[in-house]
């Protein structure tokens, strides 16, 4: 039994040879060793000419990088496949040899191989982790055993798909203001360099004493001319430092996770982010067909917040114990009336995995809503900030000429 459970280990080997038609061919294929390779290319109808082993690299590393994307295509095209009646390993043949991305080529061939030489698919996928989570793992697992795995793997296409779609529209939010304000930033380097001190050089032939605001923007400029460097490494320093930080220890990732979600408007998107993924997840692994507190774990890691992760575990080990879903719920204190009120009626009626579908399309929505309201909030804010950081440069400059004016 546990040499059956074992991940085999697997290399990359390159080969040449010829086929039934006598023209020469040649490939890449993962396996266990030259002999397994040889085997199989011998089953396909290739007279293996030269098997050689590959320099060891990661998938994604060279030609071409593996998104969630990519892995979102390839589910939604193997799923369509067998349920035309294509056979798994012709289906990863299909999908492989048509695919645009050498990295994701790479990667699907290698998973055919896995299985061509007697392996389950859900291990062959366990042996890239980097593109096959847990979650998507156990769901391929459950599928192969209840015999459903293409809709499973439609489940999962579509469970990407909300959650990334659910992600961008979160970033495509902060990058806006991040953006501006690194362009404000930059363009304040540029004042501050080549543009103050010409200023500088003509208050100097004045001869006349300089308001307070100009002096100190001079003074600033100055220092930034001779100290940017300092700035610039104070600020990737601390950018650095607290993602390391945040990734050490988990005591600082609490706080700061806790923190975030106490954030005006923000913090309020980050909790309705939480609760749909939540909701999403565990509607696409209790509809698979996986037990309730193994589903739980993977749960607990899709909520994207340590205070969420905390709480689905402890709902986890409450529902071991015989507690329902709902009572857990209600006790870790995270989520709405609502969501409990809709998860109760679930239990009762027996329809779960509907009615987490339902919390969870509802609360992408007023994510998707709440995005489009700080972003409307943001923009003039961050016109009066710049305003303010570049008006009050200009003005400082400008103030001594203005003076001048008055004296003549």
């Amino acid at each position: 039994m546990a040499q059956g459970n074992a991940v085999v280990r697997s290399d990359m080997y390159s080969w040449e040879g010829i086929d039934r038609s006598g023209k020469r061919v040649k490939g890449e294929m993962s396996g266990q060793s030259e002999t397994v390779i040889k085997s199989i290319l011998r089953r396909q109808g290739v007279n293996p000419l030269k098997v050689k082993k590959k320099s060891k690299q990661m998938f994604g590393s060279s030609g071409g990088k593996i998104t969630t994307k990519d892995i979102t295509v390839f589910c939604r095209q193997l799923a369509t496949m067998m349920s035309s009646g294509v056979p798994l390993v012709q289906s990863f043949e299909i999908v492989g040899r048509g695919h645009s991305n050498k990295a994701m080529q790479q990667l699907i061939l290698s998973i055919k191989a896995d299985i061509e030489a007697g392996g389950a698919l859900a291990e062959s996928l366990a042996k890239h982790p980097i593109q096959f989570n847990e979650l998507f793992v156990s769901l391929v697992t459950a599928g192969e055993h209840a015999g459903i795995l293409e809709d499973i793997l439609h489940k999962l296409a579509t469970y990407m798909e909300k959650t990334e779609a659910l992600k961008s529209k979160i970033k495509g939010a902060m990058f806006y203001p991040i953006a501006v304000v690194v362009v404000a930033f930059i363009i304040t380097c540029i004042l501050m360099i080549f543009v103050i001190p010409q200023f500088e050089d003509l208050f100097k032939s004045f001869g006349a004493d300089l308001p307070a605001l100009t002096r100190m923007v001079i003074d600033m400029s100055k220092w930034f001319q001779e100290k940017w460097w300092l700035l610039l490494i104070v600020i990737g320093g601390s950018v650095f430092g607290l993602m390391e930080l945040k990734k050490r220890s988990l005591k600082f990732a609490h706080f700061l996770d806790r923190a975030l979600l106490k954030i005006p408007v923000l913090g309020d998107i980050l909790n309705k982010s939480a609760i749909a993924r939540f909701a999403r997840t565990l509607a696409t692994m209790f509809a698979a067909g996986t037990p309730l507190v193994e589903a739980m774990t993977s749960v607990a890691g899709a909520c994207g917040n340590i205070l969420y992760y905390n709480a689905v575990m402890k709902m986890r080990d409450e529902i071991a114990t015989g507690t329902q879903l709902q009572v857990t719920m209600r006790d870790v204190g995270l989520f709405p009336n609502m969501v409990v009120q809709m998860v109760a009626i679930g239990e009762e009626s027996g329809a779960l995995d509907a009615m987490l579908g339902k919390v969870a399309d509802w609360f992408e929505q007023e994510v998707d809503d709440a995005v489009d309201s700080l972003t409307s909030l943001l923009e003039p804010i961050i016109m009066a900030v710049l305003g303010v950081v570049i008006g009050g440069l200009v003005i400082a400059m400008y103030l001594p000429i203005f003076k001048m004016g008055q004296v003549v």
